[in-house]
């Protein structure tokens, strides 16, 4: 499919998912925003480097996400905004009454309020436009649980509900809401995290991913950030017009458990 003529904003861009996602989206056509709370030369020639293989014009925005004003500057500053995919988060790993306040807030900030700011400024420019597509990665953390990551499995539910909300919002309209909800998913950070794990459990690579970092995945597999933008970009084709308010879980089987 093409998507030619449209503009998509992808938050938290310049790496993993986000990176991911921005070039699915620029192989189907579309112009594209990349977006973090970094402004260096280095983000600037990636926007290059993705208008220059893919032949469409990208460009990259400095916006943090735990700043409201910026989030929705983010959306005025782009000009237009046809597909808004919200990505950007960030994670601490702690027990509930030792978590410390000022990580809650951040990773509510980012990972959740960021979604409501970014959404409300580009509803607008979607009615304008006469058409608009809100993709949300959310996780499996967003409709299910595990210990010592409350606020993290907090934002992720509370962005699967606004999701839904913006769906019902736009549901006679040729605007989509959806939440992407990954498992584990195989990024520089996470391939940076396997040789500490393998000293830890004594284990080869093989063993360690299948036996300790994908231990709740059934799959024993990875989900790649290919398999996300293509996702992603499915959400964004005429084929998946009339779904919206629903959740796609790429989790090798996780949330089926």
């Amino acid at each position: 499919m093409t998507l030619n003529g449209k503009t998509a904003i992808v938050t938290g861009s310049n790496s993993g998912i986000g990176l991911g996602i921005a070039r699915e989206l620029a192989r189907s056509g579309a112009s594209v925003i990349l977006n973090s709370f970094t402004d260096s030369a280095e983000d600037h020639a990636l926007a290059a480097s993705i208008s220059d293989e893919f032949g469409i014009e990208c460009r990259y925005i400095q916006a943090d996400m735990s700043d409201p004003q910026a989030c929705r500057d983010l959306i005025g500053n782009a000009g237009r905004c046809d597909i808004l995919v919200n990505n950007a988060g960030i994670q601490f790993v702690s027990p509930i009454d030792e978590f410390p306040t000022e990580k809650w807030d951040a990773i509510i900030a980012i990972n959740m309020n960021s979604v409501f700011h970014t959404t409300a400024a580009a509803l607008p420019k979607m009615r304008k436009a006469g058409w608009g597509r809100v993709v949300n990665i959310a996780s499996a953390h967003g409709l299910t649980a595990s210990p010592y990551k409350s606020a993290y499995i907090a934002a992720k539910h509370g962005v699967v509900g606004m999701t839904k909300s913006v769906a019902l919002e736009t549901a006679e309209e040729p605007i989509t809401a959806n939440a992407i909800c990954p498992g584990y998913v195989l990024t520089p950070l996470v391939e940076a995290q396997i040789p500490d794990q393998m000293k830890a459990h004594n284990m080869e690579r093989d063993e360690v991913v299948k036996k300790v970092m994908l231990e709740r995945q059934p799959s024993r597999e990875f989900a790649t950030v290919e398999q996300l933008g293509g996702t992603t970009v499915f959400l964004c084709s005429d084929a998946a017009a009339q779904i919206t308010g629903t959740t796609i879980s790429v989790d090798g089987g996780w949330t089926a458990l």
